[in-house]
């Protein structure tokens, strides 16, 4: 079994993915429209069939956003939660190393793209290990560059099938 994503009426297989922040939250928010999709990543992923990657921007980005949902929904102890959760993603993912590469990819692709920094980071990131860039969803911001997105291989939950 791998990942599939829809590709003029056929399927193409993405076997290395680059996660992003909103992916990683949909897996934390119990109703969330996703949260089975990245459940089964992260399975796919523990068997070895898929490799997750995750950039240390996301990573310190994750911390913040679930510490804030943790404490927004009333759980005791909020950034220990989160820290935890930050943990549990360190040992099912592997970080990508920044290297000068990167860091002036992620510019270069901020100046045309004109997107968050954090999601140049994760494209980069992408690039730098040969994986496909997975976001949660397009965002108003992206709908400009959409069809540069899709040259730059970024990937969407809605899109995939695991």
């Amino acid at each position: 079994m791998s990942l599939k994503e829809g590709s003029m009426g056929g399927y193409c297989i993405v076997d290395r993915l680059v996660l992003d922040t909103g992916v990683l939250v949909e897996y934390i928010v119990l109703r969330s429209k996703f949260r089975f999709k990245v459940s089964k990543l992260f399975n796919m992923a523990s068997m070895n069939k898929i490799k997750l990657y995750i950039s240390p921007i996301t990573l310190s980005e994750i911390l913040y956003v679930v510490s804030k949902i943790y404490e927004a929904a009333g759980v005791p102890s909020p950034n220990i939660e989160a820290l935890d959760y930050v943990e549990w993603i360190r040992r099912k993912t592997e970080i990508v190393k920044l290297s000068d590469d990167i860091i002036f990819r992620t510019g270069e692709l901020k100046k045309t793209l004109r997107i968050a920094l954090s999601d140049c980071y994760v494209i980069a990131s992408a690039e730098a290990v040969n994986a496909a860039p997975l976001f949660k969803a397009v965002e108003k911001e992206m709908m400009p560059v959409i069809d540069e997105l899709r040259r730059l291989r970024v990937k969407f939950l809605e899109e995939i099938e695991v």
